[in-house]
């Protein structure tokens, strides 16, 4: 400001005798109660989420830090227009929003950006730290959108900020720093986002859409399953074997509590699935699940997905990062291959699970957390321990409620219902009208013993619909393992004629020898010249060479 001239309350507030209209800048202002805006901003949040509730602030700030510009440009008799240009910080102090201090720079911190301020007694971190405790991201939302505002307007383009420390994660002050929308590096566009929409309507109508979106997936899918004559479990699971109703079962009382739970079973027993399950069917189902294979992080980089990181905290780590841990609060975590965690992050894991807390790699501050921590690994963990490679403790830990998961040749009765879903899902993914499995295809999915498991199925399906000609799954359609399985020795339904079993066995072996009639011979005890009589007698085209 310039001698002589102080921006004060007493030239910007006007109050009618006789009440209900106050003038700010010659402009109707109103006076609320910061705590009715922290339930406000909290009920935002439970509704639509943080993300879609930061948007709502930001622009909403904007909008007030625009209008302001715009109206202070006439009602003050400025003395230079560069003190209008100036004057948004002291507008925050004088609506109480927040205490603005210039930020003193070091000349070896680089070049002074576009704008700097450190804010003290921020309004918003005091709420939102009432009401919805420390936060892993910066809060002062509407403040940060009305400097962007007020700059916006008075230097005739867009300027966006953000804030790079917040008290309401933690931080002792904040500090902010806005730029004009060029200046800003394309790793920074996720702070951009916040100021696309132009009103709360968009932001509602993109959470409308988006669910509109899901009705549609959930309506086709349930069009494609009904015409498949699949019937599912309600949460989207097919247990018709005894086994895996149990695993079902025992899973829904386990989503009951917030114990943790060990999934243990063979690759591509749909470890993940029942974890999912465990959380839609749990209090925590509102909030997010993330999942993260252990085995496809390197040990260098398991610490910080995890944990998260501070900026310098590494070659490359140039901000704060939530970690994995973080990013699930309130919700579920769900640590896939657990078994393949390397030793040294046992230790850590171990703490964050008694502890209830973590701690960012670059930091020695501990941040809670509020997870809730299902796992699933294909190894013996109780081998493991015995072997010295998994820490016992640890174990015990992950274990209070362990879910077996059977194999897919463990419970036959599955198979049939399993791929009549796989298809019908198949079918709609890949555009293809196939409806139906052929009866030699189906009793060839039943012979075969599925040593991916579901998984394998999935694929196995997903060829046939491919690669099928007409209007169902015929054997030739399947994979060459899958028709080459042997017929099993179980009797299924009614019992079948012996020499009906003995043609469909040999003819199996041979298939799978590739017509080598010489090794079938050996590998079923029997001449090759009693191989050549029942091939003739079976009218096959080998007998004939």
């Amino acid at each position: 400001m310039a001698a002589g001239f102080e921006l004060g309350l007493n030239e910007l507030l006007s109050f009618e005798p006789g009440g209900g209209l106050i003038h700010f800048a010659g402009q109707r202002a109103l006076l609320m109660d910061p705590v009715a805006l922290g339930l406000l901003r909290k009920e935002l949040i439970g509704l639509l989420g943080m993300t879609a509730a930061r948007g709502i602030f930001t622009r909403l700030g904007y909008a007030h830090g625009w209008r302001t510009a715009e109206a202070l440009k006439t009602a003050v008799p400025w003395p230079e227009e560069s003190m209008w240009r100036r004057a948004g910080g002291r507008l925050h102090m004088l609506q109480g929003q927040v205490r603005v201090e210039r930020v003193e720079r070091r000349p070896d911190e680089g070049p002074e950006p576009f704008a700097e301020a450190q804010w003290r007694d921020s309004y918003e971190a005091e709420q939102h730290l009432l009401h919805l405790g420390q936060a892993d991201q910066p809060v002062c939302w509407s403040l940060t959108g009305f400097a962007s505002g007020y700059m916006s307007y008075v230097n005739g383009k867009p300027i966006y900020g953000t804030e790079l420390r917040c008290v309401g994660k933690g931080d002792a002050a904040c500090l902010f720093v806005g730029r004009p929308a060029e200046e800003w590096s394309t790793e920074c566009t996720e702070v951009l986002r916040f100021y696309e929409t132009q009103c709360m309507e968009g932001v509602l109508a993109q959470v409308t859409d988006a669910l509109r979106q899901a009705e549609r997936k959930l309506r086709a899918k349930r069009q494609s399953l009904a015409r498949a004559g699949v019937t599912e479990d309600p949460a989207g699971m097919v247990a018709r074997s005894e086994a895996m109703q149990r695993v079902l079962n025992l899973a829904r009382r386990a989503a009951k509590v917030d114990s943790t739970v060990l999934v243990t079973g063979e690759s591509g027993v749909g470890k993940e699935r029942v974890a999912r399950l465990i959380h839609d069917e749990s209090g925590r189902a509102h909030k997010a699940f993330v999942a993260v294979n252990c085995a496809a992080v390197t040990e260098s980089l398991l610490e910080s997905e995890l944990f998260g990181h501070a900026r310098g905290a590494f070659t490359g780590a140039t901000h704060d990062r939530a970690g994995l841990f973080e990013a699930a609060h309130g919700g579920t975590l769900f640590l896939d291959e657990v078994g393949e965690v390397p030793a040294s992050m046992q230790a850590k894991l171990l703490r964050v699970l008694q502890e209830r807390e973590v701690r960012r790699v670059g930091e020695n501050t501990s941040r809670k957390v509020d997870v809730r921590l299902v796992a699933a690994t294909n190894r013996d963990l109780a081998e493991e321990v015995r072997l010295g490679r998994f820490r016992q403790d640890l174990y015990y830990r992950l274990r209070v409620i362990e879910l077996k998961i059977p194999p897919l040749r463990e419970r036959r009765e599955d198979v049939l219902p399993l791929a009549r879903l796989l298809l019908a899902e198949a079918s709609e993914r890949l555009g293809r009208k196939v409806a139906a499995l052929a009866p030699e295809a189906a009793d060839q999915l039943l012979r075969y013993g599925w040593p991916g498991n579901v998984r394998e199925l999935g694929n196995a399906v997903e060829r046939a619909v491919a690669l099928c000609e007409g209007q169902r799954v015929e054997r030739e359609d399947l994979p060459e393992e899958v028709r080459a399985a042997p017929p099993s020795l179980v009797p299924t339904g009614n019992p079948r004629r012996l020499e009906d079993m003995e043609k469909e066995y040999i003819l199996a072996v041979l298939a799978q020898n590739g017509g080598n009639r010489a090794r079938t011979a050996e590998q079923l005890d029997i001449g090759v010249a009693t191989l050549y009589r029942k091939l003739k007698q079976y009218g096959h085209p080998e007998a004939a060479h």
